[in-house]
């Protein structure tokens, strides 16, 4: 044990991230703070009634707005990726993404129906598309075993915009934007627009120094060392492509396949939201000192979470990875990731037995309890999906594998509205408690099967 502490001592003396980092990392802020306001607006915006300055539409149509914009975020990204891996530098692709995002969120603003909010969903699926930060941050750290604890960080400050951004909102649109009964959505979407174009002149004026030559060519054109060896082995000429090799390819391969796990993941994760903000809307206390909790202080209290875990999460990253056997592999925190929102569903359940028995439940557990464990769950797996990518993906692939990992939040984001519909919906054959134990059961299964194939998974990416 002694051994392990002087070597994470060591690793922290050494461990230190260059300005780029934090400046491009910052950069997030502001990006995340518009998504997440609009985010968690828009459930709220399109079920309030029309003469409170909503559309006035059902519950389901709000869970399927919101999973839309949330799913085509992601599978824009697609191309986006095509674009910065073979093209244009997203040096260049990502200040301008930014701006066409916030002129989604400023149509979400004058929306007058549902045919506004499609608008302002194309708009911030083409912006977000061009976003391209991720990658940068993959080749701005080179360093694999720094790479867990960087990326983890790096969500602490995309945490700080998605926490001022659903902290705010539920104070602006009730409280300081509501005039006269009517709430005040349309201010709230102009104010993520706001925060859009102030990133833009961010990473043009602040990041594009930091940065250099990163992100300014195709990330095809550059290549870590390990590719520069393949090349040399290979034989290949100059300027000729040369094929991937076998370990590259069964990399590639263990990229998608941990994107397909992941789908499991966001299903259970953007699905625990819901129940909060409707089922419990109606069966708990939302009042606090005698002051009514918005609904969307849910999505704060897990940024606040985030923010506050992350330095936890780094550090404990660095002490695994100063163990003689190193770290552990993605697919085990992966398994406990999923394992801990089954635990959310249990918590649920449980508060819905005490909600019988004494017909009383605070908010208070779901906020201090349930997203707490949620939280815990997403930094077991979320900051490290881009992290895995940054170490394994070659680099004529790079801008596309994070896509791709994207693209399993797309699939989930599609997929959970349905799965709500079809579990806690108004016409579901379940009880709540019944659905609870439908997902805390298949968690347990899903979590299992990475434990018991976790040797065999993790051999996709190491060369021997």
């Amino acid at each position: 044990l002694s051994k392990i502490k002087r070597e994470v001592f060591m690793e922290n003396k050494k461990l230190s991230f260059p300005a780029a980092f934090w400046t491009c990392s910052a950069s997030e802020i502001f990006e995340r703070l518009a998504y997440y306001l609009g985010r968690s607006l828009i459930l709220i915006f399109v079920t309030t009634a029309v003469a409170e300055g909503g559309l006035g539409l059902s519950d389901d149509m709000g869970a399927n707005m919101q999973s839309n914009l949330t799913a085509f975020s992601y599978l824009g990204s697609l191309l986006g990726g095509m674009i910065v891996d073979s093209w244009i530098g997203a040096k260049y692709t990502t200040p301008v993404g930014m701006i066409i995002a916030g002129a989604g969120y400023f149509v979400g603003s004058i929306s007058k129906g549902p045919m506004g909010v499609y608008v302002m969903i194309s708009l911030v699926t083409v912006g977000l598309a061009l976003f391209k930060n991720g990658p940068i941050l993959g080749r701005i750290i080179t360093d694999k075993e720094h790479m867990d604890p960087a990326f983890s960080m790096r969500y602490t400050l995309v945490n700080v915009g998605a926490f001022i951004g659903t902290f705010a909102v539920g104070i602006l649109y009730k409280d300081v934007f509501a005039k006269n009964g009517v709430l005040g959505f349309a201010p709230c979407f102009q104010l993520a627009a706001l925060s859009m174009v102030l990133g833009a002149l961010w990473y043009f004026f602040v990041c594009w120094k930091q940065l250099g030559d990163i992100g300014s060519q195709p990330f095809k054109k550059g290549k870590t060392a390990e590719e520069k060896e393949f090349d040399k082995k290979s034989l290949t000429k100059e300027g000729d492509v040369r094929p991937l090799s076998i370990i590259e390819k069964k990399r590639l391969g263990a990229i998608v396949l941990a994107a397909c796990i992941s789908v499991i993941f966001w299903i259970f994760w953007y699905l625990a939201y819901l129940p909060a903000y409707y089922y419990w809307a109606k069966n708990a206390d939302w009042v606090i000192f005698g002051y009514t909790i918005p609904s969307t202080w849910l999505d704060a209290a897990n940024s606040m979470y985030c923010i506050l875990l992350g330095p936890v999460m780094a550090k404990i990253w660095l002490v695994l990875a100063a163990r003689p056997k190193g770290d552990m592999s993605l697919f085990k925190k992966t398994g406990i990731g999923i394992g801990l929102l089954g635990v959310c569903y249990g918590a649920y359940a449980l508060l819905d037995i005490v909600k019988d028995r004494t017909g009383h439940v605070s908010v208070l557990w779901i906020v201090l309890g349930i997203t707490l464990s949620m939280t815990l769950g997403e930094m077991f797996f979320s900051p490290l999906g881009h992290s895995f990518i940054s170490k394994y993906s070659p680099s004529r692939y790079l801008g596309l594998m994070m896509s791709v990992w994207g693209l399993s939040n797309f699939a989930a984001a599609k997929l959970y509205g349905p799965v709500y519909s079809w579990l806690f919906g108004e016409k579901t054959q379940f009880g709540f408690r019944t659905a609870c134990y439908i997902i805390i059961a298949i968690a347990i299964v899903a979590a299992l099967i990475l434990f018991v194939f976790d040797k065999k998974l993790s051999s996709l990416v190491e060369e021997k």
